[in-house]
């Protein structure tokens, strides 16, 4: 298992297919911060919530210079109907054969009532205007997250 990410290090490059026409990739949010939370699996409740809590202050966010980009390995069709049902304005990223998610170290072992499986571990990663990691959120229970991480970000800027 490769070294887990951690503030400083500099983050992974990616390019994702999303549900904001085009391709995301790291060095289009270059001089900007980024924050990139991964979630298990869309429509479930626990990650509706938590896109649905960083659609809500996406403007927030975007004041403070900072764009928003939630990263699944759901297909590019189930984040279109996700975010439709769910009225999202947040970008979603279509990582389909899970590159972006090793490269950032989200995909791990999980357990569930006893079964072992891969699966994404919810993460969040706040990438500095330099492309380095400023802060690492993992395991992510989902209440206040979105609050911690403006509260992080108003310490960045």
């Amino acid at each position: 298992m490769s070294q887990l990410l951690t503030a400083g290090d500099p983050a992974p490059a990616f390019q994702l297919p999303t549900t904001k026409g085009g391709a995301a990739s790291l060095s289009e949010y270059s001089g900007r911060y980024l924050v990139l939370f991964f979630y298990p699996k869309d429509d479930t409740e626990v990650c509706t919530r938590e896109a649905v809590a960083f659609s809500g202050m996406q403007s927030r966010f975007s004041r403070k210079g900072a764009k928003l980009l939630g990263v699944s390995r759901d297909s590019l069709a189930d984040h279109t109907a996700f975010a439709k049902k769910h009225s999202l304005t947040v970008r979603l990223g279509s990582d389909e054969d899970g590159a972006v998610c090793n490269a950032y170290g989200v995909w791990a072992e999980k357990q569930l009532y006893g079964r072992k499986f891969m699966g994404i571990v919810r993460s969040t990663f706040l990438i500095g205007p330099d492309g380095l990691i400023r802060r690492v959120w993992r395991n992510v229970r989902v209440p206040n997250h979105v609050d911690a991480v403006m509260t992080e970000l108003d310490v960045q800027t």
